[in-house]
């Protein structure tokens, strides 16, 4: 009997294991540059990166960062494997609770670069589009799509990351024309091309969608659902940033879209002050 018992006990024990293991927390955030502008709030991010129990943490603006300061960062989280993609400029990184596999870095085309990675059967697309430059980030848009194009057939894809540009998904909250006014002013300067036309540009985000991949946050976005945008924060800095637009997002294969059970915004008390963005959240059963 206590053979049977045990065989029993073991027998549930592994398959509570596995339902543990078949779930996947994703955490995307643009941290400012490294926290070099707001030193003293690092520690509170830490505590609460730590605190959202992450499998796979995607981070842009890790200025200042090397993979060192990285790895340490990741370990304060629970991880033990980490990359990132260059250490000058504005890196991204990411790390995981699994190991990660097939890093590659690419260079040429893109303004920031762009950090592919495999974790768990998964390839992660760490995102940073231009800022400033429609036509720019299309291109990089391009690039992106070609790429998981040569991918193994039937490949499971996330893009996570500041993707710097809107979705017709939200169009409905920039109705009140404040960010064509704010964006006009800013391409007067000739350095900068936000608008197209004078008009706020979605085609770029539609390229993902016409390509198939999954708005994860908008596919979840309950009756209840209020929006926020995930920049500009509450955090203090200087200038006029315009009015709340999301320009963080993830994006995934159906396959995978189908698995998500919660995708949002993060938005409260600690997360308005720690960025300039605000995170994203996504789970998968």
């Amino acid at each position: 009997m206590s053979k049977i018992l045990c065989s029993i006990l073991g027998c549930l024990l592994f398959v509570g294991h596995a339902q543990a293991e078949d779930k996947l927390r994703v955490v995307s955030y643009n941290v400012w540059y490294g926290f070099t502008k707001v030193p003293d709030r690092k520690a509170t991010y830490l505590k609460w990166m730590e605190n959202q129990k992450p499998d796979v943490v995607s981070l842009q603006e890790l200025n200042g960062y090397t993979a060192d300061k990285l790895k340490a960062d990741a370990a304060t989280w629970g991880h033990k494997h980490s990359a990132i993609l260059k250490e000058n400029g504005f890196p991204t990184g990411i790390s995981s609770r699994f190991p990660i596999e097939d890093v590659q870095r690419f260079r040429e085309g893109f303004h920031h670069g762009q950090l592919r990675a495999r974790i768990k059967g998964i390839y992660f697309y760490v995102i940073h589009l231009h800022p400033s430059n429609w036509k720019t980030r299309g291109r990089e848009a391009d690039l992106i799509l070609a790429d998981i194009a040569s991918l193994p057939k039937g490949s499971k894809v996330m893009l996570v990351g500041d993707f710097n540009t809107f979705s017709t998904a939200d169009r409905k909250y920039y109705a009140h024309g404040k960010l064509e006014s704010f964006f006009s002013k800013r391409d007067g300067n000739g350095k900068e091309k936000n608008l197209r036309g004078g008009k706020i540009d979605y085609s770029v985000i539609a390229k993902f969608t016409d390509a198939g991949l999954i708005d994860l946050e908008h596919s979840k976005r309950g009756k209840d659902y209020k929006f926020t945008g995930s920049f500009p924060t509450k955090i203090e800095k200087s200038g006029d940033h315009g009015s709340a637009r999301r320009l963080d997002y993830v994006f995934a294969s159906p396959t995978l879209a189908k698995r998500v059970t919660r995708a949002e915004v993060i938005a409260n008390d600690i997360t308005w002050k720690l960025s300039d963005h605000l995170p994203v959240v996504v789970d998968l059963d």
